[in-house]
């Protein structure tokens, strides 16, 4: 059987060998591979983790240890963790996400960061002013005015 140029040659007989095919050429499976939900690893949901979740987790963590850098301070980091963990709330409702668990996580744990660095401000603040007073009342008292002495 010939076949004129620009014809397309016919298929192979069932009884001939079957048609070889270059791997990844195939436009779809030679078999198919039934899904199983009750193997282990198996899960429902393959939902990606929100990004800033993690972002907002791993701020509020790290807020703690950032005092030790001067130019960054705990206290950005944790406003950080706090703002990213509002963002990725939002974004998760939106896309059905994985992570809110970090992004509370993270506006929680921020949110008692800044009340401590605000506690510790104000106590900072009140014992500068107690020291002020003490230093002001002991000059006021040795140079301004001559403290009464009795006369005899």
């Amino acid at each position: 059987m010939s076949s004129t140029p620009g014809e397309i040659p016919p298929l192979p007989q069932q009884g001939g060998p079957p048609p070889t095919y270059i791997a990844g050429q195939q436009s779809s499976p030679s078999t198919q591979v039934p899904h199983t939900p009750g193997l282990p690893g198996y899960t429902t949901s393959q939902a990606q983790t929100n990004n800033l979740a993690v972002v907002s987790f791993v701020a509020a963590i790290a807020s703690f240890f950032a005092h030790i850098i001067p130019v960054v301070g705990g206290i950005t980091v944790a406003v950080i963790a706090v703002v990213t963990g509002f963002m990725a709330r939002g974004q998760i409702r939106r896309t059905g996400e994985q992570g809110m668990w970090m992004a509370n996580l993270g506006i929680i744990i921020g949110f008692v960061h800044l009340a401590l660095g605000f506690v510790l401000l104000l106590v900072f603040l009140f014992l500068i002013f107690v020291v002020g007073l003490a230093l002001f009342g002991i000059a006021a008292n040795s140079g301004g005015s001559p403290s009464p002495v009795p006369s005899p």
